[in-house]
């Protein structure tokens, strides 16, 4: 993504919660090896499952892997990647400036229209 869009602060926003984003097998090997460490160790460690949906565990309102910054930024799951390129950012004016306000990532000099027509042009066509 060019930094004239978004460039990533480790601020921590996107790392509150009660909750995270949901692992797949591929976020769960790349963390592993990332820290070094077998994947059984990282879901007894760091890891929660419910109804077959595994997520990061949450400490004092953050992901388990924030600490002042991702700790784990190398080897973050796909989903906090995207961030803060959530569908809704794009098909809602409200959300792009609600989420370009509390994001310190995303340009302030760029209104919601020309993001979108900047990030047009870097995503492919669907055929």
């Amino acid at each position: 993504m060019p930094k004239e869009i978004f460039q990533c602060r480790e601020c921590g926003y996107c790392c509150q919660g009660e909750t995270t984003v949901s692992l797949t097998p591929e976020d769960v090997a790349r963390m592993a090896d990332y820290l070094k460490i077998s994947v059984a160790e990282l879901k007894s460690r760091y890891l929660r499952e419910k109804d077959k949906v595994i997520q990061m565990r949450v400490v004092d309102g953050h992901c388990i892997f924030y600490n002042g910054g991702c700790t784990v930024h190398p080897g973050k799951p796909w989903r906090c990647t995207q961030w803060p390129l959530h569908p809704s950012i794009l098909s809602d004016p409200n959300n792009f400036e609600t989420i370009k306000e509390s994001c310190p990532g995303i340009s302030k000099r760029m209104g919601y229209e020309e993001f979108c027509k900047r990030l047009a042009k870097l995503t492919p066509k669907k055929s």
